[in-house]
This record gives C-alpha cells, structure tokens and sequence, in this order.
C-alpha cells in the first residue's frame, strides 16, 4: 500500500497564504486520484478538493472554492494544496488522501496521511 506524506503547515497570520505538499510513495494500479481534507477540533473531516493522476481533472468543494488550490507536480506524485486569504476557522489538521476516483467522499480514499496541522491565531 502507498504512502503519502504531508509537509507545509505550521503558524501562519490571518491573511496569509500556505502550500501544503503530499508526497506519494508510489502509485498502485488503484490510485488515480490524490485529495485533501481537513478536520478541525470538536469537528468532522471535511473534504476541501481533489485531483485525478492521469488527466489532472479537479474537484474543489464549494465551500473551498476561491481560496482553496489543488496541484499536482509533472510526475504525477505529489499534491499541493495552496490556501489564500487564511483565516482563524482555516485552523485545522489537513490530510492528504489516495483512492482510485476523484471524489469528496472519504471512504472513497484508500492511503492517509498521518496529517499536517495548521494554525492560524485570531
């Protein structure tokens, strides 16, 4: 099973912007889409957007739309995520997710990352 490896979070300032990075091990004959979610504490995972490895189709939640970015790199294993505008309710611990469709639904994903907190102080 592949692994995926989150980097990029950390203490930023309302206003700011961020880019997360996910590093995929490897891909399996299943892993055709890379996504990010991100839970909050006290709340439940939310799907933020999401990518497909062979063709880079995009799926951006509507509550994410305008500020929220997903990329992928030209080989096609690692997923960025870039946030705009960062505001203290983006204060979170984002997850980078593989599965083998481009989807909003959790279960959808097969590999998680162990997650990369952010912070953004009020």
């Amino acid at each position: 099973q592949e692994t995926l490896t989150e980097s990029g979070g950390g203490l930023v300032q309302p206003g700011d912007s961020l880019v997360l990075s996910c590093v995929l091990s490897h891909r399996t004959v299943n892993t055709y889409a890379m996504a990010w979610f991100r839970q909050a504490p006290g709340k439940e995972r939310e799907f933020l957007a999401a990518i497909g490895l062979n063709a880079g189709g995009t799926y951006v939640s509507p509550s994410a739309r305008g500020r929220f970015t997903i990329t992928l790199n030209d080989g096609k294993d690692a997923a960025y995520l870039r946030v705009n505008s960062l505001k203290p309710e983006d204060t979170a611990v984002y997850f980078c997710a593989s599965g083998s469709a481009v989807s909003a639904t959790a279960e959808h994903y097969d590999s998680w990352g162990r997650g990369t907190q952010v912070t953004v102080p009020s």
